[in-house]
Order: C-alpha cells, then sequence, then structure tokens
C-alpha cells in the first residue's frame, strides 16, 4: 500500500458502501482520490437485505458479475405477516418487472463492504484502512482537507478540494457542524442478532425478506435469510417500550417472540449464531447535507427505518449523485454548496416518498395486503416503492388513499 500524500482532489472518509461508491466513480474520472476508513477491513456487520433498484449501480460500478457468482442468498420479493398472523400474498419482484434487475440479494455486510472497497482500489483510489480522522479543516466556510492518524506514525494533516463524509451514523462532519436532527416521528430501537437453521422458504426461486408485526402491534420483527444457513432477525418498537424498564435485550426478545407465533416457529429449531445487538435512534436526517468544499452522503446523510430495507439503496445513490457532481464541478473549479448539492432537493423529495410509506407502517392500523385489496390501482405504484424504484416510476398518487393513515399517524404523535 502506497504512502498517503499531501493532497487530493478528493478525500473521502468511511470505507462503507457510500462512500466505495463515490471513491470509485470519481477516481475513475481521472480525479485524484483518498479513501479512509478507521476500521480494519473487512468489519462485521449486519446481514442486510438490498432493494432491487441497487441493480443499476451495481452495474455501474461494474460489480454485478461477482454479485451474481457469490454465495449470497438471491432475494425475488418481500412479505407482510400482520398481528393476528395471517400472510399477505408474496411480492414477487419479477411479477412487477420480467428483467434480471429484479432480483437482488441478501448480504452479509463484511465481504459485502470489501467488494465495492476493492473495487475503488481498482479504480486508482488510494485506500487506506485503520486510518481515522481527526478532524475536517476548514479555511472559513470551506473544506479544505482532514487531519488523519494512519495506522502507524504521527498524525498528519491532507489537503483536499472536496471532502466527502461517508462515515455513517458517525457523521464526523455533520455531527462537527452540528447538522444532524433525530426524527420525532421514528424513535425507534432495533433488537438483533443472527440466526442458524430457521425456516427457510425458496418459493419463487430464491428467498424473501419477510415483516412480521407482533400480536400487540407494539413491534414488528424483520426476518431476512442469508447464506449459510443463516438468518438475521431483528425485533424494531419505540426506544421507551424495549429499552426502558424491560431487563436485558435477550429478555425482550424472547418476550416479543412469544408475541409472534408465526416468527417463533421458524426460530423453533434454531441457534444463536452471536450475541444479539442493540441500535437507537437510527431515524434521523441533517440540515443541510452540501457546503462549499464538503458533501454528506449515505448514513451519514441520513436514515429513515429499517422496515422497507432502503438503507444502502439510499446509500449507493446518493453517492452516486454525490459522485457526479463531483466529477462535473471539479474541472469548472467550481466546489460551492450549490454545484455539489444541486442533486439534493430532489433526492430529499423522493426519498420522503418512503418515509411516507414508513409512517403509515406505524400508524397502526396499516396493513400492506388489505391497503391493496382495497386499492389495486396502487400495487404498481407500491411495489415500485418497495423496489426502490423512487427516482422513476413513482409519482406519489398512492399517498392520496394513504392519508387516512398518515393523518392518524399524526394523531398518534
Amino acid at each position: 500500500m502506497s504512502e498517503i500524500e499531501s493532497q487530493y482532489d478528493c478525500i473521502v472518509m468511511g470505507g462503507g458502501p457510500a462512500g466505495s461508491t463515490v471513491a470509485t466513480l470519481v477516481a475513475r474520472a481521472g480525479i485524484k482520490t483518498l479513501l479512509v476508513e478507521r476500521e480494519k477491513l473487512p468489519r462485521p456487520s449486519v446481514g442486510e437485505s438490498l432493494m432491487p433498484e441497487t441493480y443499476w449501480i451495481f452495474q455501474r460500478l461494474g460489480v454485478l458479475d461477482k454479485l451474481k457468482a457469490s454465495s449470497y442468498s438471491q432475494k425475488v420479493g418481500v412479505q407482510f405477516v400482520n398481528r393476528t398472523g395471517k400472510e399477505s400474498a408474496p411480492f414477487f419482484f419479477s411479477s412487477h418487472d420480467s428483467r434480471e434487475c429484479s432480483q437482488t440479494w441478501h448480504v452479509e455486510r463484511g465481504p459485502f463492504d470489501k467488494m465495492l472497497w476493492d473495487n475503488a482500489a481498482t479504480a486508482s483510489a488510494a485506500c487506506h484502512d485503520t486510518t481515522r480522522v481527526l478532524d475536517v479543516l476548514f479555511q472559513g466556510d470551506q473544506a479544505k482537507g482532514v487531519r488523519l492518524q494512519p495506522a502507524t506514525g504521527p498524525a498528519i494533516e491532507v489537503a483536499a478540494t472536496v471532502v466527502v463524509d461517508a462515515t455513517g451514523r458517525q457523521a464526523i462532519l455533520g455531527s462537527k457542524l452540528g447538522l444532524r436532527r433525530v426524527d420525532p416521528e421514528l424513535r425507534k430501537a432495533a433488537i438483533w442478532g443472527h440466526f442458524r437453521g430457521g425456516h427457510r422458504d425458496e418459493q419463487g426461486g430464491g428467498v424473501k425478506t419477510v415483516i412480521l408485526q407482533t400480536r400487540e402491534n407494539r413491534s414488528w420483527f424483520w426476518y431476512i435469510p442469508q447464506a449459510n444457513d443463516l438468518v438475521s432477525v431483528g425485533v424494531v418498537g419505540d426506544a421507551d417500550y424495549l429499552l426502558k424498564g424491560r431487563g436485558k435485550p435477550d429478555d425482550v426478545f424472547q418476550e416479543e417472540l412469544k408475541k409472534c407465533e408465526r416468527l417463533a416457529k421458524w426460530l423453533a429449531g434454531a441457534e444463536s449464531a452471536d450475541p444479539l445487538r442493540v441500535d437507537k435512534e437510527f431515524s434521523y436526517s441533517t440540515e443541510r447535507a452540501a457546503g462549499d468544499g464538503w458533501l454528506l452522503v449515505g448514513d451519514a446523510w441520513g436514515f429513515i427505518d429499517p422496515v422497507y430495507s432502503s438503507g444502502v439503496y439510499f446509500a449507493l445513490k446518493s453517492a452516486e449523485l454525490a459522485a457526479d457532481s463531483i466529477i462535473e464541478g471539479l474541472p469548472k473549479g467550481d466546489v460551492s454548496a450549490k454545484a455539489l448539492g444541486r442533486w439534493l432537493p430532489e433526492f430529499t423529495q423522493r426519498a420522503g416518498l418512503l418515509r411516507k410509506l414508513v409512517n403509515a407502517f406505524y400508524s397502526g392500523d396499516f396493513r400492506v395486503g388489505q391497503f391493496i385489496a382495497e386499492y389495486p390501482q396502487h400495487r404498481k405504484e407500491l411495489v415500485d416503492l418497495l423496489i426502490g424504484r423512487i427516482f422513476e416510476g413513482s409519482k406519489g398518487q398512492i399517498f392520496e388513499d394513504l392519508e387516512p393513515w398518515l393523518a392518524a399517524r399524526k394523531e398518534i404523535l
């Protein structure tokens, strides 16, 4: 690995999907790029369900063949189970769109992130893990570089024309500038882990992401079958309900599992593969995501909710759009907030469509299957939202008939 130089055109902080995507596209355009990550890759992380629309970004990145050749479980649809145990008809993506792009994957984030990191290196980005960002350097309001702590040796200062924050919830730059805003409508927590030997349904030629509500409808579970007989399972509910005064996370998880009979049966013969983990206050946005010489992407920009598996898609999409703004602005010498953030208004507006669907889910009475039975004209648009076809296709008309549930959500809050 080469030494870190004293100056780059673009420095990307964070080696997750968003950071590696920005670095790959910008470096491939001939822009001198540094990508840094504080941890050693591959790092352990949650198994994650992808949205099908990630296909097009993977195609642009040049990693589709690697994903097709991987052992990751092929994701072919989504299914919902309500609090009475009634299953919706599966939403098989190929029924919506017969093209190859309708199939995606349930990935193990450690090797998945490493694949994207290696792809950035192949694109000629200088990639350095075990390298901490100590600070982002400014001259007035203009980002001018970073102070780094490499794996060995003293701290160094590295100049850059553009600094991209892709450090996830750590959000180094967003935290420095005080930009994060926790969503007051979605103060949720999750208790999750991996199990081996759980139920596996491969109807449709692959596996589905399943969302199961508990009997009292105060929490819900995700169920994401992965490769090697693993399944990612997590329970999500209001943070106060899950975490205050109820004892250890393992006990809370088991208590909620008893309220979800279908899932309890699916896990009856399964064994825990790792300790349960806890996340909270993961729904947030940022006051602004671009400034002179800097950008926020991925989870540093914001995160909505895990229910529709949108996290990696929005990370990749925001990174792609940010990279294009850098590729356009740098040769012109224009790295102003306006130039770098030209994609943000539409991105935020379109991502807001999914946020509305999330709020409908938490209204208390919303049932995906029942809604489609009552409003079959919205099936196409609903599936567009579920697969991530948000930046083309979805017009937001579905929300006129979702308004009663959105209004009910406001009353709850």
